[in-house]
Order: C-alpha cells, then structure tokens, then sequence
C-alpha cells in the first residue's frame, strides 16, 4: 500500500510534498519481530540446563533414585485405560565421567544390571570355619575362625525391551558429568519385544549347522560307496 503525499504550499512559491507512511506497515514490522522472538524462545526452552552441585559430596539426589517412584508415572499406566494391569520392575544407575555420553551410558549399564539382578540373581553362599584348642592341659582356650563370602552371580540374563522413565544430569565440583539413570522394564506383553524371542534365532542357527552337517556326512557317505 503506497503512502499519501501531502501537499505544502510554502511562501516562497516552493512546493513541497510530505509522504506519509501507512501505520499498517509499521505494525506488520512489529508483529514479525514478535513472531520472531516467541519462535526463539520456543527453541530456547527445548534446550536441557545441567545443574552444578555445590558441595564436594553428593548431598541431594533425585527421589526416583532411592525408590520412590510414582508407580503411575514411572511404569507410565495412565495410557492403557482402566481395567488393564500393567508392571514394571525397576533399575537405577548412577556414574561420574568427563565425558557426558560416557556418563550417561556407565550409568545405564549399572541399571540394566540391577535389572537383570531382580530377574535372575542367584546367591551362593561359602563358609568357612576354623577351631583349634591353645594352652595347655589345663589352661587351654578354644580359637575359632569363621569366614563367609556371598556371591552373587548374574548370567545370560536377557533384559529385553527396557524404557527409560527418568534421566538426568549435574556437574560436579571438579566439572565432571554426573548421571542419574532410571530404566523400567515392562512385563508381559507391555513389553515392547514380548513377541520377538532370541531362541528362536539361536534355534534357527543350530537347524542350520544340523542340516550342514547331515549333507556333509550324506555326501562323504556317497564318496565311500563310489
């Protein structure tokens, strides 16, 4: 839209125009550059803020790290309705590195590890206990010696289908990475690989190295009856 001229007549028999500008365009401009800026924040809040611990030790920790979890938030049950029951179990990890992605996944391995614990830890117990008679005759004192170890062994343990429910990051006084991971393990067919079985792969491997074999003997049997 083109701005109006003015006309100004002036005593010196000079004319002189005036141009007006349309105040629309003026508040085009505006209305952009304030476009503009929520666009900027909108990206901006996108972004995560790692928190500096002020203290050498550790003095606060995240709630869901010492167990106190919302069932309902962490397990993430409000999206399958009523009437469905949905379980989880639980692991959480923590690590300290200068790198955050070393961090990040140390801290993870430490969960899984809990998790595959709650599904097939076993304890082996071993004791040892030794007595022997000092002195003498009779003066004598009985010494014993007892010693016990627990072992507590995990192997092979699948832990398919795990999900992050929380994550976070600090920065430590000497500005190393410290990470806080909790994964949750949906159980039954909320599992996300409920239907994907890892024996069926290894029972595929070994019909193959079966049927493999049943050719080689065949064939060295043919050889030996030519």
């Amino acid at each position: 839209m083109e701005g109006k001229m003015i006309k100004n007549v002036m005593k010196s028999n000079i004319i002189k125009y005036t141009i007006v500008k349309p105040m629309k365009v003026r508040l085009s401009i505006l209305s952009l550059i304030v476009l503009a800026g929520v666009v900027l924040s909108n990206c901006a809040s996108n972004t995560y803020s790692i928190k500096s611990e002020k203290n050498k030790t550790v003095s606060k920790v995240p709630a869901w790290y010492m167990s106190d979890i919302a069932e309902k938030k962490a397990c993430d049950i409000k999206t399958f309705g009523k009437g469905k029951d949905k379980q989880c179990i639980y692991g959480v990890g923590t690590s300290v590195s200068p790198s955050l992605e070393l961090a990040i996944e140390k801290a993870r391995l430490i969960a899984k590890a809990e998790l595959a614990d709650i599904i097939k830890g076993e304890m082996n117990k071993k004791a040892k206990m030794f007595v022997t008679e000092l002195g003498k005759t009779y003066q004598k004192s009985v010494v014993t010696d007892v010693e016990t170890t627990l072992v507590n062994n995990i192997e092979e343990t699948p832990v398919r289908g795990y999900e992050i429910f929380a994550q976070e990051v600090t920065m430590t006084k000497n500005n190393y990475y410290r990470a806080w991971v909790g994964l949750r393990l949906p159980l039954g067919e909320y599992n996300k690989m409920y239907n994907y079985a890892v024996i069926d792969v290894v029972d595929a491997f070994e019909l193959k190295k079966k049927a493999e074999l049943a050719y080689k003997t065949m064939d060295q049997t043919e050889t030996n009856n030519q």
